[in-house]
């Protein structure tokens, strides 16, 4: 019991620590790193509490697709930090009305107080009734079916997102145009009656 408390606080640190230097860091492809980092110890932390389903998803899924695809973003993207840097201070409310409505929901779901008490959670069965998959599954097709549906439009549309801003048009490539070659006519082509032994 005490070497599972101390390996909680261990990870729960580092957790934190990675993520205040994710929204901290100047650099973004270090900032991805961080995030990487706070993943792999978020997924200990769900070891410990004997989720290891979501532990597992939570590495292939996060660290393996979806923090890979930040870096490459943010890599192939030319982004200029200085001009978005010199842009703080004008979205500077709007952020804070943002942080400020986050931070009072927040509270409230944690006090429950004010907009009234959050609802009581299931009952959690017994692990020899139902593994974890099975009880989440339950869960995520039954109860939260459309909010999951909605979930994957959002990450639809992000997909959708990067591709449109990474595709650009770069002068000096040469690209197929297949109507153009439907097009053409016999006059392209010419065909020559070559002698068995005689070159062209």
């Amino acid at each position: 019991m005490i070497v599972e408390t101390i390996a909680f606080y261990v990870f729960a640190a580092v957790a934190v620590v990675s993520a205040l230097l994710v929204v901290g860091n100047r650099n973004p492809v270090y900032s991805v790193l961080f995030l990487i980092l706070t993943f792999f110890n978020v997924a200990a932390l769900f070891v410990l509490i004997g989720a290891e389903f979501l532990a597992m998803m939570l590495v292939v899924v996060y660290v393996g697709a979806v923090a890979v695809l930040f870096l490459f973003v943010v890599m192939m993207l030319d982004i200029n930090f200085v001009e978005l840097r010199q842009g703080f201070v004008k979205y500077l409310p709007i952020g804070a009305v943002v942080g400020v409505i986050l931070a009072a929901e927040l509270i409230f779901v944690m006090v429950g107080t004010g907009l009234g008490t959050a609802p009581a959670a299931a009952p959690t069965p017994a692990l020899t009734e139902f593994t974890n998959t099975e009880a989440l599954g339950n869960i995520m097709y039954t109860q939260y079916f459309y909010l999951f549906q909605v979930a994957g439009l959002v990450l639809l549309v992000a997909m959708i997102g990067a591709i449109v801003l990474t595709h650009r048009d770069r002068g000096g490539v040469r690209r197929q145009r297949i109507a153009t070659q439907v097009e053409r006519g016999r006059d392209s082509v010419e065909l020559k009656k070559v002698q068995s032994g005689e070159g062209v």
